[in-house]
């Protein structure tokens, strides 16, 4: 984390592991946001990534840890990830995700979940889960929040990439910049004359309005658990971290079989 002026950085630094998300990124972050909302004279937490990833999403290294132990931790980490998501959306400070190439899966639902979305024209966006046998649980509702039902379901469901400027003209992007950090000096102009309460209060307010509740977030981690538990899930995670295959080649190879 960096401080400059009103702002606190926190960079997604594990380009050993595509800057995905694990239980020590979840508790990195956490504390991000307790040091922003702990300064009174912070106005935002910046979010980046490094190396042209802005994050890859779930760490499938960890996860296949957890799958072979019994799957124990999967509940606890989806609901440490959807608390972080919903802190967000909450929290008496701006929280802005600046998007400089990839995001995936989890990635995309950070971003999805900040108050603004920052990006370059080299960045894209993707829910790839189906191809895992999984699906966005946790994500899918801060992305529609954003682009709506049909568009969120289309990138759940074709998985591929979009780009920059189509993810501005779906609302998942909120601006689409050469500089993004020239755009969060300019959004400090008006932001740091907003009290915290009053940011903190919107936020509530337009949660209020949202279609998300305790029961809808219940759901999102019980689909969640139930799909990485299941036999498509557990071989094409241990396929990925053991054998380094994607999930299109283990569906080959699983066609292959069955002849």
């Amino acid at each position: 984390m960096t401080r400059e002026s009103a702002v606190l950085y926190a960079t997604l630094a594990r380009p050993e592991r595509q800057n995905s998300i694990d239980a020590d990124v979840l508790d990195e972050l956490g504390r991000a946001l307790d040091q922003a909302e702990s300064d009174p004279s912070c106005a935002a937490l910046v979010l980046e990534g490094a190396d042209g990833v802005f994050c890859s999403g779930l760490d499938f290294g960890a996860a296949a840890g957890e799958l072979a132990a019994g799957g124990t931790g999967m509940a606890a980490g989806g609901e440490a990830f959807l608390a972080l998501m919903r802190r967000f959306t909450t929290a008496p400070v701006v929280v802005i995700s600046c998007v400089d190439g990839r995001a995936t899966g989890g990635g995309v639902g950070l971003a999805a979940a900040s108050d603004f979305v920052l990006a370059t024209e080299r960045s894209r966006f993707s829910l790839p889960e189906a191809l895992w046998g999984l699906l966005p649980c946790c994500v899918l509702p801060f992305v529609i929040r954003r682009t709506g039902l049909q568009k969120a379901y289309g990138m759940a469901l074709g998985t591929r990439p979009v780009a920059a400027r189509d993810a501005e003209r779906w609302g998942l992007v909120d601006e689409v910049s050469a500089d993004p950090n020239e755009t969060v000096r300019r959004l400090l102009v008006r932001l740091t004359r907003i009290d915290p309460v009053t940011v903190g209060e919107l936020k509530r307010y337009v949660r209020a309005m949202w279609f998300t509740t305790e029961e809808t977030e219940e759901h999102a981690l019980r689909e969640f658990t139930r799909l990485m538990s299941s036999p498509v899930a557990r071989q094409r995670v241990e396929s990925l971290t053991t054998a380094e295959r994607l999930p299109w080649e283990t569906r080959r190879q699983e066609g292959r079989s069955h002849r």
